[in-house]
């Protein structure tokens, strides 16, 4: 991934987005949403199947709907996380992003009325759904920050301390 020129403009605030992009905090939250892609996707197709099978017709059902669910929220995480990837990599600018994110919903697939009690549906997916779940509230949370904290800036580093003297000069003087 790309890193921002943090000394390309003295003065000059860099975007929340922009920092968070580059940051080894977006790495992380971008391996561990891929990761659990991953690994959900080798569940559903492999004991996940199995399993599915061996359910209770009402659980199957119930099954099959939270496995959907699941599967949304997650291509839903995937395209934010790797929309704003092409943001750190350089390839997309942030006002392209903000035009393409038109078309990346986090909506909530949130979990309607079970009437099965939680043990009927198999832990493993029962687990699954509960790290998506977290997982989707962080991006969701970090979306509406990259949204509306715009106005919000992280100042260069060097810049800060620089700032602050001249403020207490131009006050005192």
């Amino acid at each position: 991934m790309a890193s921002v020129d943090m000394t390309r403009q003295a003065t000059a605030p860099i975007p929340f987005g922009v920092h968070f992009v580059a940051s080894e905090q977006f790495r992380r939250l971008f391996r561990e949403g891929m990761a659990l892609i991953e690994e959900t996707a080798t569940y559903l197709e492999g004991a996940g199947r199995a399993e599915a099978r061996a359910l209770r017709r009402q659980a199957a059902l119930a099954y099959a709907t939270e496995s959907m669910r699941l599967t949304t929220r997650l291509m839903q995480m995937a395209s934010w996380l790797l929309l704003h990837r092409a943001v750190a990599d350089g390839e997309i600018s942030l006002c392209e992003a903000r035009s393409e994110k038109s078309k990346v919903r986090l909506t909530n697939a949130e979990p309607g009325e079970v009437v099965l009690t939680d043990d009927a549906l198999p832990p493993r997916l029962g687990e699954l759904l509960a790290r998506a779940q977290r997982l989707f509230a962080r991006i969701k949370h970090l979306d509406l920050v990259l949204a509306t904290g715009e106005a919000d800036v992280v100042f260069v580093a060097a810049q800060a301390p620089l700032t602050q003297v001249n403020r207490l000069q131009s006050v005192l003087l």
